[in-house]
């Protein structure tokens, strides 16, 4: 792996909150930059509350300049029609990075929190637990921000076997 800074941004998506957080990883070392919540508003009909998800996921990107994203893969709810919405937050979340010319590589939910706390059905405080104690400086202060962060954690430690699993499909 290389010696120079990649920056990571993570991104839990969701309709009503979006967790994104962002880390650099240089070697084996991870450093926290920044992470927060996009709240699009919850009473605007879907197209705006898109539209609005798209808007402020771009300012993220555009100000803290990622090099490569992470999203969480979507879980089946065993309501379809919030499986359905949630979809389309994700397919959004998806795009502002990809129109920024960054891969973006998905992780499902038990990868995520066995590869920060060390078992897959881990409970949310425990991967925000992890997330402090590997990112000391990190402070996060939702659960959707915590999963962002540990879903940028699982892509640094999984990016190698991505990037090789990517050039061996070209």
């Amino acid at each position: 792996m290389s010696t120079s800074a990649i920056r990571i941004i993570g991104l839990d998506p969701g309709l009503r909150r979006t967790g994104w957080g962002v880390i650099e990883q240089t070697g084996t070392r991870l450093s926290y930059i920044a992470s927060g919540t996009v709240l699009p508003p919850e009473k605007a009909p879907m197209g705006q509350r898109l539209a609005e998800l798209h808007r402020l996921l771009s300012m993220v990107v555009a100000q803290f300049a990622p090099d490569e994203a992470a999203v969480e893969e979507t879980f089946v709810n065993m309501n379809p029609a919030s499986t359905l919405k949630l979809g389309q937050a994700r397919g959004v979340v998806m795009l502002v990075p990809a129109q920024q010319g960054l891969s973006v590589a998905e992780y499902a939910p038990l990868l995520v929190k066995k590869s920060v706390v060390g078992a897959g059905r881990a409970e949310k405080a425990q991967v925000r637990m992890m997330v402090n104690v590997l990112l000391p400086k990190a402070s996060p202060e939702s659960e959707d921000e915590a999963d962002a962060l540990a879903i940028a954690i699982t892509h640094a430690h999984h990016r190698g076997a991505v990037e090789r699993a990517l050039r061996a499909g070209q």
